[in-house]
């Protein structure tokens, strides 16, 4: 495969929604932007984890789903048009000159920069799978890490399995549409929001959805298809009617190639400033969930933020001497005209 050569003012390394904010905040600032990702779509987890999932610390949102959030996000950067390389990894990232960064993807992909982003979540990422045997005979007909649509398991027998928000968000979510939820975990107390196991346990007490304390022990089904399982309790095991498990145990971080960037790393997160976001390497910079520093939080508002601040420190490595005058774009003719806004 020949090698693609592009140059640009900033690539940054993934589309999930604090990079696709990431394009915005720069394109604001006149800045071009390369965008890359080893998913095959824009958006990250809420696209590939929880498309249809709602999400409610959004400001000015009181609750949009996963790929709408997605959805908006591409639409309000298409004024700056930028370029998306997906189902590609980074594999190295090298400075050529004083001016200009070399990052090189596994599709033979070669970008020219001044300014790299890393905004890639906690790496690349992998669901966390149950100790089931043959289940991955199973997987992606009848066993789902994550649901893209949730129209699938309309009038189906699901077993949704764990204890965390996204086995009981599922469970609320899933239990309208389904024939009938039946949750397991291998114990009584949840590890969720408060609000939800309440809500879980109301629909419990009212039988609407059913409750095994245990593990699930083994699939039954055939050419990938499920029709039952069992589940080991404290004293008996016991078979529930399935057309269909979801499996919510967490995921695995993978770092990947970015462990090798000679990037500073703290229990795998890249250490940045608070003032640029800025990492170890100038001209690199790490927002979103990949970065760490005293009292971060893992939102995705707070990754907003970080990639406002992160472009005003870019922008002196793009433009080198100019002067940047700070505007806003309810006021400044200069960035609606930007933006298409009359």
């Amino acid at each position: 495969m020949e090698k693609e050569f592009f140059e640009t003012d900033v690539v940054i390394i993934g589309a999930g929604p604090v990079g696709l904010f990431a394009v915005f905040e720069l394109g604001l600032l006149d800045m071009k932007c390369h965008v890359i990702d080893i998913l095959d779509k824009p958006g990250g987890q809420c696209a590939e984890l929880y498309p249809e999932k709602p999400i409610y610390d959004i400001p000015g949102m009181p609750s949009v789903l996963g790929m709408e959030l997605v959805d908006s996000l591409m639409k309000q950067i298409e004024p700056f048009n930028p370029s998306f390389h997906l189902s590609s990894m980074v594999q190295e990232i090298k400075k050529i000159d004083d001016v200009f960064w070399e990052v090189k993807t596994d599709n033979n992909e070669v970008f020219k920069a001044k300014a790299v982003v890393i905004a890639g979540g906690g790496g690349s990422f992998l669901p966390k799978k149950p100790p089931i045997k043959e289940i991955e005979n199973f997987e992606n007909n009848s066993v789902f890490y994550s649901i893209k649509n949730k129209e699938r398991f309309r009038d189906k027998d699901l077993v949704i399995v764990g204890g965390g928000d996204s086995a009981l968000d599922w469970a609320l979510n899933l239990e309208s549409i389904a024939k009938r939820v039946t949750l397991v975990h291998r114990r009584d107390q949840f590890r969720a929001a408060p609000d939800s196991v309440k809500k879980i346990f109301s629909l419990i007490e009212d039988n609407k959805i059913d409750f095994v304390i245990g593990q699930v022990s083994s699939l039954n089904g055939k050419d990938g298809i499920l029709e039952s399982l069992k589940c080991k309790t404290s004293d008996e095991e016991v078979e529930v009617k399935c057309d269909a498990l979801l499996p919510f145990f967490g995921l695995t971080m993978k770092l990947g190639p970015i462990a090798n960037w000679g990037l500073n790393l703290n229990e795998n997160l890249i250490t940045v400033d608070t003032e640029k976001f800025e990492t170890n390497e100038k001209g690199i910079f790490a927002i979103g969930d990949i970065n760490t520093y005293p009292g971060k939080l893992k939102l995705i508002l707070c990754g907003f933020h970080e990639a406002a601040l992160m472009s005003q420190q870019a922008y002196k490595y793009v433009y080198p001497g100019e002067k940047l005058t700070f505007q806003y774009t309810t006021s400044s003719s200069d960035l609606k005209k930007k933006l298409g806004v009359s």
